[in-house]
């Protein structure tokens, strides 16, 4: 049995992990601020951590410091951290705080407190400049919108107490992550998210552009099976978790139609600016945000390579799209069912 810290343990992502660990017996503890995680996440068949889950921010460095001393962790899982696009864009000083102060806050923690290991959650979003596909972990083009420049700096604060202190960190770039528990209800949810709940309320998805920009997505219990698989790990690495392909947004919405048996409500498209459109700050003058960024980050093309993963820890992605698909749109009816019946 191992003792684990998550953050960002309300969230999908996070909170999944929790449970699986829990489920093969580690001591975990769970903590969220709920700036963005919510509590139905914490609900499982076999168990409740409503009750468990310390609620603190990260970037609490007292409070993270007892928490690491009272505890005494094997391993943590920094999973936290502000993740949609805009609200970074639109809170840049925020972002900083949270992806790149907190993070150096965690990984102090590590050292002072003798983790054995850190694991840290980045994003498919540093490749937003590569045109090599599949992307694979050695080659970065330098990303410019601020959310993954938030993870490419975390990370290299990362690679830096790696190399300093001998610690091993892992360093976790996720492709567009799906599954149960996926945020359906947030202002900006994942792409998935959002077409489900259209569909539920019998709205029309609206889809940027044709709908033929395509992204790599991973069923989340395969994510999670590499993230407890990496626990191996001897050194700093950096890992693309991914199915090692990639989707158009367009099929996505129709599988989705057909599962939910809405093929009779019709996909609406819209400009590319439509996504950043309830952010008009941002394109204030003198300094509006540039809208050939924008067109490009919208329109896209995501493809990572897996095969690190593959050699490295015996790693593949199982479950196919469709039927990831369909566990997705069972789980989310009933969790938006659940939020409109208060």
């Amino acid at each position: 049995m191992s003792k684990i810290l998550v953050t960002g343990a309300a969230g999908f992502i996070g909170s999944q992990l929790s449970y699986s660990l829990w489920q093969k017996g580690d001591e975990v503890t769970l903590l969220d601020d709920f700036s963005y995680g919510h509590e139905d996440n914490l609900i499982f068949d076999e168990h409740d951590f409503r009750n468990e889950i310390v609620r603190m921010d990260f970037r609490d460095e007292a409070g993270m410091d007892r928490l690491f001393a009272e505890r005494g962790f094997d391993y943590v899982y920094h999973l936290g951290g502000i993740t949609p696009l805009p609200d970074c864009q639109n809170r840049p000083v925020d972002a900083v705080d949270v992806n790149v102060k907190g993070t150096t806050v965690v990984l102090d923690n590590v050292r002072r407190h003798g983790v054995k290991k850190m694991f840290f959650a980045s994003t498919s979003a540093v490749y937003e400049n590569n045109t090599d596909f599949p992307s694979v972990e050695e080659k970065v083009e330098f990303p410019g919108l601020i959310y993954p420049s938030t993870k490419y700096a975390a990370e290299q604060i990362c690679r830096a107490f790696s190399k300093a202190y001998g610690i091993p960190v892992v360093v976790f770039r996720f492709a567009n992550v799906y599954g149960p528990h996926i945020d359906c209800l947030r202002t900006t949810p994942p792409v998935m998210g959002y077409i489900i709940r259209e569909f539920h309320d019998k709205k029309s998805p609206v889809l940027h552009s044709t709908g033929e920009q395509k992204r790599d997505f991973v069923y989340v219990d395969d994510l999670i099976r590499l993230l407890i698989l990496v626990q191996k790990a001897e050194h700093f690495d950096i890992v693309n978790v991914s199915s090692g392909e990639a989707y158009s947004i367009g099929s996505i919405a129709d599988t989705i139609a057909k599962i939910m048996g809405c093929e009779d409500i019709p996909i609406e498209h819209a400009e590319v600016g439509h996504f950043w459109a309830k952010y008009p700050e941002l394109y204030a003058k003198p300094y509006p945000i540039s809208e050939e960024m924008l067109g490009h980050e919208v329109l896209k093309y995501t493809c990572l390579s897996n095969r690190h993963a593959k050699e490295e820890y015996g790693w593949s992605p199982e479950i196919s799209l469709e039927e990831g698909i369909r566990r997705t749109v069972d789980f989310s009816v009933k969790a938006i069912e659940r939020a409109n019946n208060g």
